[in-house]
């Protein structure tokens, strides 16, 4: 008997942390981390202040483990397809993106402006979707011809300055303030252009013009 007691109360308190996760996912992902509060937490989702702390060390934690599924559940709806090409990649994406526009948000912001104090922890959340980014780059290099006097690990070695330096100007301009549905927009089209240049070039070699 207590042990069915102790269950029941388990899954109480999972209904609840899960009830409270879901109010954070919500807000976080419509206003961002900086416009985001506790309060509002509580009051837009009729959860008392002390459940949530009960659970909780604060919005610090709660924003953490909502960027934390976030990664995941990317990596989980694209994992399950046979990625082989650029295209097929960048289209996942999209469509991913656009049926979840509030992890879309916390996604680019986690990405291009992570809190202040959290970006370490964010950094360490987001290792598991680099290396899957990195094995999908690995398999699509896998089966492309590569350049004379070019080795895959040069090609990986660009790859992953070029992703820094491409996220860095992207990172500059939510800084500055624009709008953040725009700049995903800006974000996702820009990113499927530099791909296509990094892989296919943008002259034809030796073709000069008359």
């Amino acid at each position: 008997m207590k042990k069915v007691s102790e269950m029941k109360k388990q899954e109480k308190t999972e209904r609840t942390k899960a009830r409270i996760l879901n109010a954070a996912m919500q807000e976080f992902g419509e206003k961002g981390y900086l416009r985001t509060t506790v309060n509002a937490i509580c009051t837009h989702y009729h959860i008392p202040k002390g459940l949530l702390y009960h659970n909780f060390a604060g919005k610090d934690e709660l924003y953490l483990i909502c960027v934390e599924r976030c990664f995941s559940e990317l990596i989980s709806y694209l994992q399950p397809h046979a990625i082989a090409e650029i295209e097929t990649y960048l289209e996942l994406r999209f469509q991913y993106f656009a049926r979840n526009p509030l992890y879309a948000r916390l996604f680019f912001e986690a990405v291009l402006q992570p809190p202040e104090g959290l970006a370490e922890q964010i950094k360490k959340s987001r290792e598991a979707f680099d290396c899957f980014n990195r094995q999908t780059f690995h398999v699509i290099l896998s089966r492309m011809k590569l350049r004379e006097g070019v080795t895959e690990a040069d090609a990986m070695e660009y790859y992953e300055l070029m992703m820094e330096l491409f996220n860095g100007y992207f990172s500059g301009m939510a800084k500055a303030g624009q709008d953040f549905s725009k700049l995903i927009t800006e974000h996702e089209k820009k990113l499927a252009k530099m791909l296509d240049f990094m892989l296919y070039g943008t002259v034809e070699r030796g073709m000069l013009l008359k």
